[in-house]
């Protein structure tokens, strides 16, 4: 099985591909950013995120998608545009693939590590160990890695 884990956002999306061994830690296929720059019009910022996201689909044809469900306290201003990312990103599984992602609630996946208030860089030092590698970003495609990984271990939210 091979799973696609997304931390979804208008700026920049994470994303991260894993795929399952046997009794084994999953193997970490892939990760990285999708980043749009904010002086750009919402509809083309989303229309790049669509055609990435279509790309990492296409490429390594996953057969789950565990998606962040964003939670919005103070920062209501950036809720518009994460959420119509989130709408592209699901829309383009199910069109690609027919896939109906898993979302996950942050403290859930970030549980799943030990922690369920983890900082980027304690998220960061726990994914290394988990996954053998020696140095990873700290930038979104850490909590790809980490709400994939979640999704293997059966985290489940039952959002949506």
């Amino acid at each position: 099985m091979i799973w696609l884990g997304i931390d979804p956002g208008l700026a920049i999306t994470g994303w991260a591909i894993l795929k399952e061994r046997e009794g084994d830690i999953p193997l970490l296929v892939d990760y990285g950013i999708i980043e749009t720059e904010e002086c750009v019009p919402t509809g083309a910022r989303l229309k790049e995120i669509e055609e990435d996201i279509t790309s990492i689909v296409r490429e390594f044809k996953p057969s789950h998608v565990v998606m962040e469900m964003p939670f919005f306290h103070s920062r209501v201003k950036a809720a518009g545009g994460v959420l119509q990312a989130l709408g592209v990103i699901h829309l383009v599984c199910y069109r690609e693939a027919k896939l109906i992602p898993i979302f996950l609630h942050q403290a859930s996946w970030k549980a799943n590590l030990g922690n369920g208030r983890a900082n980027k860089k304690e998220v960061a030092i726990i994914l290394q160990q988990i996954f053998s590698i020696s140095q990873l970003p700290i930038d979104d495609s850490l909590d790809a890695i980490a709400i994939a990984y979640a999704g293997i271990c059966g985290v489940r939210n039952n959002i949506l």
